[in-house]
């Protein structure tokens, strides 16, 4: 039996998430986790060919026609389980795990092929507002910066603002 008849075919996620596609990688910022990933030119290229409806073997086929280069599956089951990690398949139950392999176990086994092998750099952004908080009257501080008063005591704590001088411009 086939392995492609037991398994889901891959969809790759489009909801909550903005998509710049560049050169040689695709930038995806997952709004619901605050994450952004990078794929690589490979990674990028399997996640464009999971629609739900293209098998593991196709998008092996694919990837060899676009590339002209011979293309193991295992590279695509290397890209499937990080675009799983990463959650941005929609039907990523674990189904397209590399059983017993890890990246450098693929890498010994793949060889070196003219085919870059698929990676994923992520990282976590903190929401817009936890970015632009300051600590408030109290707080430990490691330099004025970092507090609302923009007051840092020796202590180190934040400090109230000093109490504004009275103002000599006349209201309009």
């Amino acid at each position: 039996m086939n392995k492609d008849s037991i398994s889901p075919l891959p969809r790759a996620r489009k909801d909550k998430l903005i998509i710049k596609e560049l050169n040689d990688e695709t930038l995806v910022y997952d709004r619901e986790s605050d994450e952004a990933h990078c794929l690589n030119v490979t990674a990028a290229r399997v996640w464009k060919y999971c629609d739900g409806e293209t098998s593991v073997a196709q998008i092996r086929e694919l990837l060899a026609n676009e590339t002209s280069a011979s293309v193991p599956e295992e590279v695509v089951l290397l890209a499937l389980d990080q675009l799983e990690k990463f959650k941005l398949l929609d039907n990523a139950a674990k189904a397209f795990q590399l059983p017993g392999m890890n990246r450098r176990e693929v890498v010994r086994r793949v060889g070196f092929a003219a085919l870059a092998l698929p990676m994923i750099i992520s990282i976590s952004a903190s929401p817009a507002e936890a970015q632009g908080s300051l600590l408030p009257p109290g707080r430990c501080c490691g330099n004025p910066t970092q507090c609302v008063s923009s007051n840092c005591a020796q202590t180190p704590v934040c400090v109230p603002p000093p109490p504004a001088a009275p103002s000599t411009k006349a209201c309009a």
